[in-house]
């Protein structure tokens, strides 16, 4: 192990400017908040969303299926989730054929909750998609899934 402590300033610099994980979470922090602002009406945060539409599935997923898609760990998700249960907007059930395994449904008052919310979801996305050159939403989304 190194014994030096001390690391330049040039180091800060190098990190600032070319580290792709900083970069990405100013981003997504700087979304989050546009999102969060944006929903704020109908009392979902960006995340919330993400989950709720998730769900908007023909078929209850289970939590496992859920967790891969949002790219979280399932304790993660689940703490997620009670907020959402406890709203009423969502219900967590066995599955029928696998008692172990829980399934995620959205309500019928869930599902009232994110139509009303899809249409702010859009017009938010539109305007950011607006912000960029042609193509470059397509190559940003091409690029943050490579890294996924």
């Amino acid at each position: 192990m190194s014994t030096n402590t001390h690391v330049p300033h040039g180091t800060t610099l190098e990190v600032r400017d070319t580290c792709l994980c900083l970069h990405a979470q100013r981003s997504a922090r700087a979304l989050a908040r546009r999102f969060d602002q944006a929903l704020r009406p109908v009392s979902l945060k960006h995340g919330q969303f993400s989950l709720l539409i998730a769900l908007n599935r023909p078929e209850p997923p289970p939590i496992g299926a859920v967790a891969e898609l949002l790219a979280m760990d399932r304790t993660t998700l689940t703490a997620n989730l009670k907020p959402l249960q406890r709203r009423g907007l969502i219900e967590i059930q066995p599955d029928p054929t696998d008692r172990r395994t829980r399934r995620l449904s959205l309500t019928a008052e869930g599902s009232t909750l994110l139509a009303e919310a899809v249409p702010i979801w859009r017009e938010t996305h539109r305007k950011l998609e607006a912000a960029l050159a042609p193509g470059e939403a397509d190559q940003l989304r091409q690029s943050l899934n490579a890294l996924v």
